[in-house]
């Protein structure tokens, strides 16, 4: 008799959204398409849209698998303030985009709120309003860490190649003028001499800091009494 061939494993949602994980983290973003990640599953690319309605639904997909990776607050001890578990959280969410380093350009441009998203969202919200909270607050809060919650900052420029969008021609503008330019160069001088084997911000460190102001002032309105004018 001969041999009975092997089993192939059922594609699934699941696997479908690890390989297209996997293969964005081995190549970038860039890489990722409906073939190229039929490829890695070897199967024929149509097979994918059993379980993928298409290239957004596959990359919505990708970001609720990178949020699955969040540590939660789980676990957190009963009297433990509001702030030790939401930067918990917070944290938990830095963590795991820094195993993905192509999920904060995605979450940038996503516009659905999948489940994932909301129950992030939620878990976030819930401590706050276990905390003391007011719901008005909570919802300005929110809106005050922006971004944060996923755990990076927005920033106005980004130097990092990993993040550029493409190709640029070389400008036919002319160039800044440093010296126009006196408190930037004030504040870069005094970074250099503060870190001068540093050749960028410590990313982690800015972001740190920006998350204890902004969870300072939230804070002290919670302790206040604060509620909206409107």
């Amino acid at each position: 008799m001969p041999p009975t061939p092997a089993r192939r494993e059922p594609l699934t949602r699941a696997r479908v959204l690890a390989a297209a994980v996997a293969l964005a983290d081995a190549e970038g973003i860039e890489a990722v398409s409906m073939r190229r990640v039929a490829e890695r599953l070897d199967v024929v690319p149509m097979a994918l849209y059993k379980h993928i309605g298409d290239k957004e639904d596959l990359l919505d997909g990708m970001v609720d698998a990178v949020i699955a990776d969040f540590r939660t607050a789980e676990g957190m001890p009963q009297n433990a303030d509001w702030r030790t578990g939401f930067v918990a959280l917070v944290l938990g969410a830095r963590a795991a985009l820094g195993m993905h380093p192509w999920a904060r350009r995605v979450i940038e441009t996503r516009t659905r709120r999948t489940s994932a998203v909301l129950g992030h969202m939620e878990a976030l919200t819930r401590i706050l309003l276990d905390g003391g909270l007011s719901p008005d607050l909570a919802h300005h809060a929110m809106h005050a860490l922006g971004n944060r919650i996923w755990g990076f900052s927005p920033e106005l420029f980004d130097d990092d190649p990993g993040h550029a969008a493409g190709a640029r021609a070389e400008s036919t503008a002319p160039a800044p003028d440093p010296a126009a330019y006196p408190s930037i160069l004030a504040i870069a001088a005094d970074a250099r001499a503060r870190r001068p084997d540093a050749t960028s911000c410590d990313e982690d460190f800015e972001f740190g800091f920006a998350l204890d102001l902004i969870l300072d002032g939230i804070e002290r309105a919670r302790s206040t009494g604060w509620t909206s004018p409107c």
